[in-house]
């Protein structure tokens, strides 16, 4: 009789032959010695157990990584093995050497019980076992966004979800260009991108480089080699002694040692809020010269004018959402507006579909860039970001009070603020900002624009917008800054959906501080009365009701005077009640609430 173990093992080994289910410690992939291949397959459909045509396993070619077919078609990719784990998966470790080529799932408690699973519509999932309801709790499934569906946006194309509300989620990698424009204009990415036509490709000349694509899914690595003894700066000299070479990335962040290096076209590319990591695509020397940045509508150059003056060139690529409108909009109301803490701009040009502003070069790029970086965070004391605070909040009551014209900004948020050599941060990108009549308090609109994270509840769901609009922006703002979090970035170790729900519960709870960010901490050169000022005019800010948010120019007052008093906040937008349960806790396996849902707010935008 075969003998069961309590890992649900059969002592004849049936983990070496699995259908359409994974469990912990159970190994999928390549054992090189027998030639067996573990692979799993779904069911034909939920009624009917014979072999269905969705298949997931691990590749063991280049650097592993774990691959979703449904019949012939590549549905989903984990991403390559970084050393550390693949993107998006928890609790696995991988064996790739001259043996084996496998992956293994497990758990923080041996008691849980959870399996990995394929489905007969083409997605992988993973169930936790819920003891005292006798049921499986589902908590993961791939793919999910449609950034996750495998070459959503072609050869050498970039795919972000986290793009402003109602924009493309496809954008062509640094040094490409769309394949078929028109595919493009209608929001279709599958064309992909090839490589910008230069006169004299600088390819195995001085001046060629790469330029860095952060928080990245790195390339399907099939057409890459991996480099296991080299370091990254080896893999750099390696990769441009190759003109076929387009890429390279570090294939073991906990060693810090080992490389691929990516050649031809780029595959299923994309963007994580956080997580990822870095893929450093070659460019021309053209390309690289003076590039300082590519956001959402195009990229930003460095310049010089004839006079001497440093200038920042944004040139709108070709298929921005930005359209003529919006680029006159901008230049029609930042031309006006002259203010400490805001952009100056020096002029524009338009000439057939090129659209180009001209501003003043700042030199400390965006706010994002230090508060949501931990290496740059470091640098930035609390002095420095209150004076971010107060900055911002007087260059917004600017616009809504101070200035000839009253103009609301409809997307204000970290990556907005621009700092120049002394930090002092002035409010960029006035391509979708309204003007106001003095005496007009709101606007409806039925196109929907702006940021996941920073959009007040009346406009994200019916369009309406005003200065409170604004100052609820300015509210979730001033929390990244004093937390140096994302608004919409989820915080599995406090249970909590997003920095919203964190800061409003520590401030109910009295551990107001303890949303702070480390790294000003470590630094003991703040003010925990001024902190927690900053985190009570945030919470004021995004009152779920207009009415109740301070106006600028109440927020102005309150930051600069320390003794006046400050109102209570009430109950924040878009807070929800729910709490997580990690399918890999005790909670989970035997708890009655997996998971408990109250007074959840959903927005659906849909884009014309």
């Amino acid at each position: 009789m075969a003998r069961l173990l309590d890992t649900g093992n059969v002592w004849w080994q049936s983990f070496d032959h699995p259908t359409d289910t994974v469990l912990a410690s159970m190994k999928l992939g390549l054992d090189r010695e027998t030639g067996i291949n573990r692979i799993i397959r779904s069911w034909k459909s939920p009624d009917d157990p014979a072999t269905g045509d969705t298949s997931y396993y691990l590749d063991p070619n280049g650097s592993p990584q774990l691959m979703l077919y449904k019949g012939q078609t590549k549905k989903w990719r984990s991403g390559m093995w970084n050393g550390r784990g693949f993107t998006s998966i928890f609790n696995t470790s991988v064996v790739n050497d001259d043996n084996e080529s496998t992956v293994v799932w497990g758990v923080t408690d041996p008691t849980i019980i959870f399996r990995i699973y394929t489905h007969p519509s083409g997605n992988v999932r993973r169930a936790t076992w819920n003891g005292q309801r006798g049921e499986w709790f589902e908590s993961f499934y791939m793919p999910k966004d449609p950034c996750d569906y495998y070459g959503q946006c072609g050869p050498n194309g970039n795919c972000d979800p986290n793009r402003d509300a109602g924009e493309f989620v496809c954008s062509c990698i640094p040094g490409f260009e769309p394949k078929i424009l028109a595919d493009w204009s209608m929001n279709d990415g599958s064309s992909g991108c090839v490589r910008k036509r230069s006169r004299n490709s600088s390819c195995g000349r001085d001046g060629e480089g790469f330029v860095k694509l952060e928080n990245a899914k790195v390339p399907d690595s099939m057409t890459g080699r991996l480099n296991k003894g080299m370091y990254l700066d080896m893999c750099r000299q390696e990769c441009l002694k190759n003109c076929s070479c387009t890429a390279y990335a570090s294939s073991d962040l906990a060693s810090g040692i080992g490389c691929v290096t990516l050649y031809g076209d780029l595959l299923d590319t994309r963007v994580f809020a956080d997580g990822g990591q870095d893929l450093y695509v070659r460019v021309d020397a053209i390309e690289l010269d003076n590039k300082l940045g590519q956001g959402g509508f195009g990229s930003v150059y460095k310049g010089r004018l004839l006079d001497g003056r440093e200038i920042a060139v944004k040139r709108l690529s070709r298929t921005s959402r930005q359209g003529t409108e919006e680029f006159k909009n901008e230049v029609q109301l930042v031309s006006k507006l002259q203010h400490n803490n805001l952009a100056r701009l020096f002029g524009c040009c338009i000439h057939g579909e090129e659209k180009m502003l001209v501003y003043e070069y700042l030199p400390n790029k965006s706010l994002d860039f230090f508060i949501f970086d931990k290496i740059e965070g470091t640098g930035l004391d609390w002095k420095t970001r209150f004076n971010i605070i107060i900055g911002t909040a007087r260059g917004l009551l600017y616009l809504h009070q101070d200035s000839r014209l009253k103009i609301i900004h409809r997307d204000l948020k970290a990556s907005n603020v621009l700092l120049d050599a002394t930090m002092n941060p002035k409010i960029s990108d006035f391509g979708m900002a309204r003007m106001f009549e003095h005496d007009q308090m709101e606007a409806n609109t039925n196109r929907v624009v702006g940021t996941y994270g920073y959009m007040a509840p009346e406009y994200a769901m019916e369009g309406m917008y005003s200065m409170k609009s604004d100052v609820y922006s300015f509210g979730v703002m001033t929390l990244e800054i004093v937390s140096g979090r994302r608004s919409n970035h989820y915080n599995q170790e406090s249970s909590s959906l997003g920095l919203i729900d964190l800061s409003w519960d520590m401030w109910k709870e009295g551990k107001a501080l303890d949303v702070m960010d480390s790294s000003t901490i470590a630094s003991e050169s703040y003010f925990k009365d001024q902190v927690m000022r900053c985190i009570q005019i945030g919470l004021l800010c995004i009152q779920e009701s207009p009415k109740d948010r301070p106006t600028m120019s109440n927020v102005v007052f309150m930051l600069v005077n320390a003794t006046s008093v400050l109102p209570s906040p009430k109950k924040p937008a878009f807070i929800s009640k729910r709490k997580f349960v990690d399918p890999d806790s005790a909670a989970a396996a035997a708890g009655p609430t997996v998971p408990s849902i109250n007074n959840v707010s959903i927005t659906d935008l849909e884009a014309r």
